[in-house]
């Protein structure tokens, strides 16, 4: 595999873990508030971090990180993502996968297979919205809705975030979201930030109040509901 993008070390990223996190190039998603554009509309295929570079380095890393993230734009469109993670688990590596869920199908075998320990699975608006928001097909919110059902089976410890932006999230979406993923156990309300390399400009962020009344509004359907970026 190649990569976009290489964070030697993450303490975030990871819940209670010391990681690495590694960025691919890619995604059948456009939502105009996706803070890597560089990964999704403007990919430079001349400039990235071999499989071997990787690899490598996590070799003299043993010991001292616990863990490697994967995110994207959408690391399951890479059909070789299986056999490099089999590489980083013979490593003794944890493994944590962002996803926007809409390979329900790879995001099973790898859950099936033990090759994943973690997965945050991004909710990009409640159902109504969730095409418009995200720009994508019905048929890619029908697999979604697969994977949002797949991650509550909790076969694997596993996250729902929402980035929240003022122009696209309501405060009633956000409880139609949690209704949504009722019997998760976990869900984040991410606050907007502008990385400066997003696929749409003009955006911004709820105040920190809409967002306190947001997490409440959850927080009656979702046993654990915090905001991050606040």
């Amino acid at each position: 595999m190649q990569f976009s993008g290489f964070q030697k070390l993450t303490l975030l990223d990871f819940p209670e873990k010391t990681a690495c996190t590694l960025f691919t190039a890619g995604c059948n998603f456009r939502c105009p508030f996706c803070h890597n554009a560089g990964l999704v509309t403007r990919i430079d295929n001349t400039n990235y971090f071999t499989e071997e570079y990787v690899l490598d380095y996590l070799k003299k890393r043993q010991g001292i990180l616990d863990g490697v993230c994967i995110t994207g734009g959408e690391p399951l469109m890479h059909k070789d993502l299986p056999d490099f993670i089999k590489k980083v688990k013979a490593l003794g590596y944890l493994v944590k996968l962002d996803t926007n869920g809409s390979y329900p199908e790879r995001l099973a075998a790898l859950i099936d297979s033990g090759l994943i320990d973690y997965v945050a699975m991004d909710i990009k608006n409640c159902k109504e919205k969730y095409v418009q928001t995200a720009d994508c097909s019905e048929e890619l919110l029908l697999n979604v809705e697969k994977s949002i059902e797949l991650l509550k089976q909790k076969k694997i410890d596993f996250e729902f975030r929402t980035t929240v932006v003022k122009e696209y999230h309501e405060t009633d979406d956000i409880k139609k979201i949690a209704e949504w993923i009722r019997g998760a156990d976990k869900y984040f309300l991410q606050n907007f930030i502008d990385s400066g390399d997003l696929i749409k400009s003009n955006l911004s962020a709820h105040s920190r109040e809409t967002l306190e009344f947001m997490r409440s509004l959850a927080q009656d359907i979702i046993p654990k509901v915090e905001i991050r970026g606040i």
